[in-house]
């Protein structure tokens, strides 16, 4: 059973996404559940023209690698459209571009996004297998920590709960495709025990929403196409979350 910690889908919801169709594949169901979510995809930016499109790229049917990043925002748009969201595309480049980046720099980057987010939820990758995504979830896991170390000094003998913000809450989504390999979501909450985090799982009313996920991956043509049929599968099985907090924190 799931823990019965509340989650508003009607507040303000963000979820934070690898590439350019993770977070419809991993949680389109909740991204229809809510109300005008966003997608932050971290790996959306556009390498020059003259790139030539590597190997993933060029087995979907792409030139150069600027055609594969412009197509697949289309495909973005288009599915986060379906489910009534919008996308907001950082310019970080996908590691088979080249670039390498820090989970620093990409905390950094999101922080500024998330500014502007008061209340309602953040939903994160749990990071399984891909770099990308491994990256991303250290991130988010550096402004997790950061939000609790501000909401503990806040909540100090001197805050006056009256007057405190209201809460953001963090959860993490099973990474679609990757959480099918064996062992790997178990080797992450063990990672997350041995640092000192607690993982719950965590049940949303998003089941009768698959449906209409269904249609919206769809639009990911020139990903689906690469697909087996057990990672096909995958992508319309039920979604699942985890809350993750330091040992010791009351329910979020």
């Amino acid at each position: 059973m799931g823990t019965a910690m509340v989650v508003d889908l009607a507040a303000a919801v963000t979820v934070i996404s690898p590439h350019l169709d993770d977070a419809v594949f991993s949680c389109g169901g909740l991204i229809a559940a809510a109300r005008a979510a966003r997608v932050v995809t971290v790996f959306a930016g556009v390498p020059p023209a003259d790139m030539p499109a590597p190997d993933w790229d060029q087995a979907a049917g792409f030139a150069s690698a600027e055609q594969a990043v412009l197509s697949r925002r289309r495909e973005d748009n288009h599915a986060l459209t379906m489910l009534g969201a919008h996308a907001v595309w950082l310019e970080f480049w996908d590691s088979q571009y080249g670039r390498r980046y820090t989970a620093q720099q990409l905390a950094d980057a999101l922080h500024i996004v998330l500014l502007t987010q008061t209340e309602g939820v953040v939903v994160a990758p749990l990071g399984l297998f891909h770099s990308d995504h491994a990256l991303v979830h250290d991130a988010c896991r550096l402004l997790m920590l950061a939000a609790h170390a501000r909401g503990a000094a806040w909540n100090g003998p001197a805050a006056a709960p009256a007057a405190a913000p209201p809460p953001v809450q963090w959860l993490y989504y099973e990474d679609a495709i990757y959480r099918r390999m064996p062992g790997l979501l178990q080797q992450r909450l063990v990672q997350c025990r041995d640092s000192g985090l607690c993982a719950t799982p965590v049940n949303l009313p998003v089941a009768q929403y698959l449906t209409q996920k269904s249609y919206a991956l769809n639009a990911y043509q020139s990903q689906l196409q690469l697909f087996s049929e057990d990672r096909l599968c995958d992508l319309c099985a039920p979604e699942r979350y985890w809350m993750l907090q330091p040992a010791g924190a009351g329910p979020g």
